[in-house]
This record gives structure tokens, sequence and C-alpha cells, in this order.
């Protein structure tokens, strides 16, 4: 499985997106790939799962396809997400 979370490095979200990849880090473990929708494969990522809405936390199964999807703020808690890692 691959969590990953899409986001804007300079927006009004990051702090949020920012205190969460911590607190879920610290009770769970596990680290949330972080991605840049303005990067070159974070762009080709977003186009991929098609993600307009920032931040969006995502989960993948191994091969690639997609498992849930939660768009925006707020975002999940984390025992929703801890059954995909």
């Amino acid at each position: 499985m691959r969590v990953a979370i899409v986001y804007k490095y300079e927006s009004d979200h990051a702090r949020q997106v920012l205190d969460y990849l911590r607190d879920t880090k610290r009770q769970t473990g596990y680290d949330i790939e972080e991605i840049d929708p303005d990067s070159r494969d974070g762009s080709a990522f977003c186009r991929v799962y098609d993600i307009v809405e920032y931040p969006t936390l995502i989960a993948l199964d191994d091969n690639g396809g997609l498992q849930h999807m939660w768009r925006g703020l707020p975002l999940p808690t984390i025992s929703e997400i801890s059954y995909y890692f």
C-alpha cells in the first residue's frame, strides 16, 4: 500500500498538513509520502489520479490502483487512514 498527500508547500493549508504528517508519524510510525503538484512528477501524478483540489490524501494498492481518496479540508482522522498502512 502507498499513502500520499498532495499539497502546495507554500499555501494556507501547508501548516495543517505538516502538523497532520507529524501526528501521523508519531501515532502510527508510518510516513505519508508528500507530493508537490507544482513539480514535474507531482503534476503527472495529479493528472493520472485526477487530483485538482489540495490537499488531497490518496491511498493506492501495490499496483497503483486507487483504494480511497480524501479531498480538501478537514483531513481524515488518523484512524481512518491507518487501515491503508
